[in-house]
């Protein structure tokens, strides 16, 4: 029997099923209040986050943890079900939007004050927008771009360290897209090479988007009464600032093994920000923080693969390991493009290795984990990550455990690289 979840809308019904074909993807959070504010791809189901944790915390306290936290559902989820809970993200842009999503229970009033400040700044200024980056100017009609650039520059003039302002910015963020006239790929790689049939004009969207920001706060406001999450910018490989023995339950969706680049899927936020001026400063400022489960965090001869293969972090999946990463080696010298999956397979692992070593000191000794993940197959070559990530989890110290499939991946097969059925689903160990 799926679980039931109350819903998070005040005119729905009390309760709703939550599908499990759709529980380990983020479809379903593009309708719900706060997750809806920006579109991370890269997420699981809000609702049955927020099941899973309601259920934890029957007849006992229950804290949180993620040590990958994303856009933030895992601790929208637990301030939902009254739960105290921890974050930890690495990728600055991502955690910087879940931080501002956390600010959700500020004064609306104030908020939209700021808002409308911004826009009718904005809407007085006279000038073209100065050079951005490539990126941004192909994406982009100079009259949109001169748009947002005096919403960029109103808000930088009404800057201060408050909650209100976070969400300035996040508003802002959240129409980089929509104003856009170029494509997104599903996971939010930009296409300027396509273009969309319609966009939304960038002053119109601030203030569309602002009404629902302050709608959801309010809803936020009135509904959420447990403690505030707490987010951290840091790597889950070390854990740093994370207390000992903090966990009762952990809630999060690692990185896939599947070369999904989580820092290239901010390219565009980032470079209008200036947080970068293109794609060749992702590899100094994002990705070397970030579990390397992507071929561009590992070039040729950047790692001494046998050292790794030969570390104590992976000595229960050694020989298996060891065999994937021979074949992908010898299969990458046919192929064109002659990615690096041996060594990204190699790499992930040993990362993933550390952090159940984090885990084990961060939870405690009844911890329950779910991780949402799914397998891989690079090149064709078949990467059992739930059943490897299993047993690096009993390395680790913990007791055990078992993997509960959700949905099937890559079985329709048109315009697939590759013919092996995969799977995704939930990790669940116990402490």
């Amino acid at each position: 029997m799926r679980p039931l979840q109350r819903s998070l809308f005040p005119d729905a019904a009390d309760e709703q099923v939550i599908d499990d074909q759709t529980s380990s993807t983020f479809v379903d959070n593009l309708n719900l209040p706060v997750h809806r504010w920006f579109r991370f791809s890269a997420g699981f189901s809000a609702a049955w986050a927020e099941s899973l944790i309601r259920q934890a915390g029957i007849g006992k306290e229950v804290r949180v943890f993620d040590p990958f936290a994303g856009s933030g559902t895992t601790l929208l989820a637990a301030e939902d079900a009254g739960a105290e809970s921890i974050g930890m993200e690495a990728q600055p842009f991502v955690y910087r939007i879940a931080r501002a999503k956390l600010c959700r229970r500020a004064c609306p009033d104030e908020y939209l004050k700021l808002v409308r400040a911004i826009r009718t700044k904005a809407a007085k200024a006279h000038e073209n927008a100065p050079q951005y980056p490539p990126l941004i100017e192909k994406c982009y009609t100079p009259g949109a771009l001169a748009k947002l650039h005096a919403l960029k520059q109103a808000l930088e003039d009404e800057r201060e360290d408050t909650s209100t302002w976070e969400l300035a910015w996040l508003t802002l963020t959240g129409i980089l897209r929509v104003t856009s006239f170029v494509g997104t790929a599903q996971w939010q790689y930009v296409l300027p090479r396509k273009e969309k049939k319609r966009t939304l004009d960038p002053f119109d969207a601030f203030g569309e988007l602002s009404k629902t920001i302050a709608l959801d706060m309010r809803l936020s406001r009135e509904q959420v009464t447990g403690p505030s999450a707490r987010i951290v910018l840091g790597d889950a490989r070390t854990g740093e600032g994370i207390p000992d023995g903090f966990a009762s339950l952990v809630v999060t969706s690692p990185p896939y093994p599947n070369n999904y680049d989580y820092a290239d899927a901010t390219r565009l936020e980032m470079c209008f920000f200036g947080d970068i001026a293109g794609w060749g400063e992702l590899q100094d400022k994002v990705r070397k923080y970030l579990v390397r489960s992507c071929s561009q965090h590992v070039p040729p001869r950047a790692v001494d693969l046998n050292a790794h293969l030969a570390s104590d972090e992976l000595a229960p999946i050694r020989s298996a390991i060891t065999d994937v990463c021979q074949r992908l080696a010898e299969v990458r010298l046919t192929k064109g493009g002659k990615k690096t999956y041996h060594l990204m397979v190699g790499c992930y692992f040993f990362d993933l290795a550390q952090v159940w070593r984090v885990l084990r000191r961060v939870c405690d000794r009844g911890c329950r984990v779910c991780f949402v993940v799914g397998d891989s197959a690079p090149y064709g070559v078949h990467v059992p990550v739930n059943e490897w990530l299993g047993q690096l989890a009993l390395t680790a110290g913990f007791q055990g455990y078992r993997f509960e499939k959700t949905r099937d991946r890559n079985v329709k097969w048109k315009n697939r690289k590759h013919r092996v059925p995969l799977c995704e689903g939930r990790l669940w160990v116990d402490g």
